[in-house]
Order: C-alpha cells, then structure tokens, then sequence
C-alpha cells in the first residue's frame, strides 16, 4: 500500500526522501557527517525501489536553480581570487588536472562506463554538482533512452558509495595524515600563524568572549597633558579613539587638534588590545559618569573598492584618512559565507563583508570609500533572478560543432556561467537586482537536494546492480582519487609554494569544496587561520569542478572504444 501511493504521489516521496536524508545527514560519528545532500541520495534510493520517480521538468528546473545560486554566491570571490591570489589557487588546477589523470587510468583499468567514471569522480572529489552536468552530458549523448537512465543511475550509485569513503579521506589526510607527514605540529603552527597575523583569542559560531574586541574607558588626563587629542590616541599602534571629554562642568566632542588639560576626563573607545597601553599613558580609570557614554553604530559593507582590496588592516590603518575613519573600526570580516579572523596581518579581498563599528556619521562617511552598505532584506528580486536562469539556460543552448562533436555547455554550465556574472555585478553595483545571501543558500540547498532526490528515486531499482558490479573496488578507488590530488597539492604547497601549514591545508579542503573538511581542520588547529584558504580555492573549485562532468562522460566514452 505505501509503494503504491508513493508511486501514485511522487510529491510524497520527495519530500519525505528530504525529511529522512537530512535527518541521516545530521547524524555525526566523531567528526563525521554525511551532510543532507548525501542522505538525501541515500534516502531517495531505498524509497526508489517502491517505483516512485519524478518528471525530468522537476529535475532540470531544481538544477538550473541551484547552479545559478551557486555561481551567483561565488561570483565575487571567483572573480578577486583568480589574478590576486595564483598561488593558492593553483592548488585548485591541481586537483583538475589530477582527477582527470587518475579517471584515465581508472576508466580502462576497472573498464568503468561513462555514468561509474563520472560518478566516481563527483563522489572522490565531494562535488555534487557533477552529478547534474555528467548527468546532461550523457542525455546529450544520442543513445538509446533506456541507456542513458542506465549510465544516468549508475552515476548516483557510484557517487553514493564514493562520496562516504573521500569524505572520510580527505577529513583524516588534512587533519591528521598532512600534519604527520610534514612533521608539523598543526595547533602549535596555527597559533604561532595567528600571533603572527596580530590576533589573540578566535571565537566559534556562538561564542562571545568576555574581553570584547572593542571597549570603552573613562580616564582622568595625568600624564598627557599638553598632547593633542590625535597625538594621544597616535601614542598606540593599533588604534584607540577619544570620543568626550568632560573639562570642569562641560562635555563635548572634541576636534583632532584640541590639546589635553590636566583634569580633563575623557572616554577612550577602542580596540581592548590597545587600550590596556593607552589607559596606562593617560591616567587613572574613573567609574561611569552620567553623560559620559558614546553609542557605536554598526553597519555591513561590501568590500568593491579596488584601491582597498589587497591591503592588509595594519596598512588599511596607516593610509586611511584620519578624519574620516577616526572611530572606525572593522570588527568582523565574512568572506564566502565563512568568517575569516579581523587579524592586523589579514588582507582584505574584494567580495568581502565588512561589519564596521564606531559613531554613526563617521560610519556613513567610510562606507563609500570601502564599497557599498549591505542593507538587511528578505525580498529576492524575481526578475533579476528570472532573467539570470533564462540566460543561463540560452547560454547553455548554444552549441559549436567541432568535427563530428557538438561542444555546449548546457543548462548546468549555462546556469553557472550566468550565476557567475550576475553575482560579479550585484557585488559592483548592489543598486541592481536583488538576492540576499539566505535566499540564495535556500536556493542553492532545496534546488540541489531536488535534484538528488529526482535522480536517487528514478536510480533506485537498477542502483544495487552496479554494487554487485564492482564491490569493494568503487570504495577503494574513491579513496585513492580523493587523497592523491590532495597530497600532491601538500607536496607543492609546502616545498615549493611555501605556503603556512594551516593555511595550505585549508585550501587542500577548499579545493575539494569540503564543508565538513574545514570544520574539522579548524577544531584540530584550534582557530580560524585555515579558512584564510579555505576561501580562495573553495570559490575556484565551485566553478571548476561542476564543468568536469562533461569531460569526464566524454573522456570515459574515448577511453571506452
């Protein structure tokens, strides 16, 4: 009876395919976690043997969307990282070139067809996107429509049993296996990075300290006296501010040039860091005083302003107009959805989002001359996003024919081209359009859950075939194409591109777009420093690695002949 109405509403199906896959995804066995998109795949093959199947229309729109999103997300990112930041991503082409040569060896040596070899190189790689562009690739292919949903199913399949074993490998190889290997002490490394970088304590998700990053203090002026107010807050390098001064009955602001009195008393806003010196050169630290109190606003700005990008905060400081930054402070930067640490030695890229702090006027003076405000919204503009989907689906239309080879992009790679240009002009010009980021990662995770959901339902009955097929070979090549490009990434990041351990091993995750990956790193280096590059190949190989699902069908089918 339960076949039978999930075969009669397939609507049930799916959802209850993402109900049940993201339950199994949250499960966690130590540092492990399936994630929901991988026990969704699962969910959807159990509940596929009742017969339940979606239209292909569901499929194609579900990932159109998340492949828009996704290039959208990351335009700005993919953009400021591909000139600015070579070096790290490298490391990114690394893994291209590696995984395409692995895939040549493994297609005629395990005589894998075009759906396994595309499989196994989405589930080794963590890539799920690969999915929908070898699954297009093959539909494109001009064979029997019984053949392509075989090759089409035998993709999921080879994904689901690869996807577990490179997860695994790739969290134990960056986080236990690289450190061992260059006989590095990970948490010693990153925190002597951290020092190095200017920082003192990193906070997780959730967690406040209680020595905030910016305070205030009431001081009696002592030892100053006869000081302008810029030549007191000059006396510490990384910034403090005098924001009221009291002299006998009056309060008021006081300009840059105006001189320190004995007596006077002042409130001093600033970094804490800098403020234990500070307050030791003025004076003696005086309880609350009524009208003595000054009220930070906050504001998020989108880093677009190339003469700022490439600059680190201890140089932002130094060159920023006196007059109009004094106040200001930069207290968190968010780069690809992920917090990077507001350290002195942290360089600033285009696409980032800055959270400002400090008086409301000098706050809306500074916002121009960083990028644009990043005003709160949950209205998506529907037709910035139709017109990017509908592009996206034009570009991917077009085709060039090279011998007997039709050459096209396809939906997939269409979508992702547009979400990338769409996303690069909403971050130059936020005026246009309209898509806040958690719009966006709805899109991005319902459109890509849909569509794994509509695979794994319509790859249920024929998906136990291809285990009985290959067995234990499909687990063990997973490992082996997860591993070997991220060891050669360590062997030429560490010997030759001299890259910091955790900063080296956080782009190693990255370039396998491996949430998971990062979170475990960041727990056993004991702070934030890996995301640093994380970031940089993440946002190259979101773009990079949804376009190998093509080469890869049309490799294996050469490699097959």
């Amino acid at each position: 009876m339960l076949s039978a109405l999930l075969a009669g509403q397939p609507e049930i199906a799916l959802f209850l395919a993402l109900a049940v896959g993201h339950a199994i995804g949250a499960i966690r066995f130590g540092p492990f976690q399936l994630g929901g998109i991988c026990g969704t795949l699962v969910a959807a093959l159990v509940i596929g043997q009742s017969g339940a199947h979606l239209d292909n229309d569901v499929k194609n729109v579900a990932f159109a969307v998340f492949i828009f999103a996704l290039g959208f997300t990351g335009g700005p990112q993919f953009f400021a990282n591909v000139g600015r930041e070579w070096r790290i991503g490298l490391l990114s082409l690394v893994e291209v070139f590696v995984l395409l040569a692995l895939l040549a060896i493994a297609v005629p040596l395990l005589r894998l067809d075009q759906g396994t070899a595309a499989g196994l190189l989405a589930g080794a790689a963590t890539e799920s996107a690969v999915i929908g562009t070898a699954s297009e690739a093959i539909a494109r292919l001009g064979v029997p429509a019984e053949q392509v949903r075989v090759l089409q199913t035998n993709i999921v399949t080879a994904y689901s049993v690869t996807y577990l074993f490179g997860l695994v490998s790739i969290v134990l190889f960056t986080s236990q296996l690289a450190p061992w290997l260059l006989r590095v002490n990970l948490r010693e490394s990153a925190a002597q990075l951290w020092q190095k970088l200017g920082g003192e304590n990193d906070m997780g998700d959730g967690q406040h300290s209680a020595l905030p990053l910016l305070v205030g203090r009431l001081l009696r002026v002592e030892r100053i006296v006869g000081k302008t107010v810029i030549d007191a807050e000059r006396t510490v390098q990384l910034g403090v501010t005098i924001r009221r001064i009291r002299r006998g009955g009056d309060t008021f602001r006081p300009a840059p040039a105006e001189i320190l009195r004995d007596g006077d008393v002042i409130l001093a806003v600033g970094r804490r860091d800098a403020m234990v010196d500070f307050a030791r050169n003025v004076g003696t630290e005086l309880p609350d005083e009524p009208g003595m109190d000054a009220v930070q606003a906050e504001q998020d700005v989108l880093l677009t302003r190339k003469e700022v990008a490439g600059l680190s905060l201890a140089r932002l400081r130094q060159v920023a107009d006196v007059g109009l930054a004094r106040g200001v402070y930069i207290q968190r930067i968010t780069r690809m959805a992920h917090r990077i640490p507001p350290l002195a030695g942290t360089v600033l890229r285009r696409g980032d989002v800055l959270t400002l702090s400090g008086p409301q006027e000098a706050v809306q003076r500074v916002v121009p001359e960083l990028g644009y405000p990043v005003t709160p919204t949950v209205k998506t503009d529907f037709v910035f996003l139709g017109i990017g989907v509908l592009l996206g689906m034009l570009l991917g239309a077009l085709s060039v024919k090279v011998g007997q080879a039709d050459l096209t992009l396809g939906t997939g790679g269409g979508c992702l081209v547009s979400g990338l240009i769409f996303g690069w002009l909403r971050a130059r010009a936020p005026v246009v359009g309209s898509l806040p980021s958690p719009a966006a990662e709805i899109l991005k995770d319902f459109g890509l859950a849909t569509f794994i959901a509509a695979v794994g339902l319509s790859a249920g009955p024929d998906a136990v075939k291809l285990v009985r097929e290959y067995g234990l070979i499909l687990p063990v090549a997973g490992v082996l194409v997860s591993v070997v490009p991220a060891a050669i990434s360590l062997a030429l990041g560490h010997w030759w591109l001299r890259l910091e351990t955790p900063i080296l091993l956080g782009a190693v995750a990255g370039q396998h777009c491996s949430t998971p990956t990062i979170m475990a790193l960041t727990n056993a280096a004991g702070n934030g420093t890996p995301v640093i590059g994380y970031t940089i190949t993440y946002a190259i190989s979101n773009v990079l690695l949804p376009l190998l699902g093509p080469i890869a069908v049309a490799m294996a089918g050469a490699l097959a002949r």
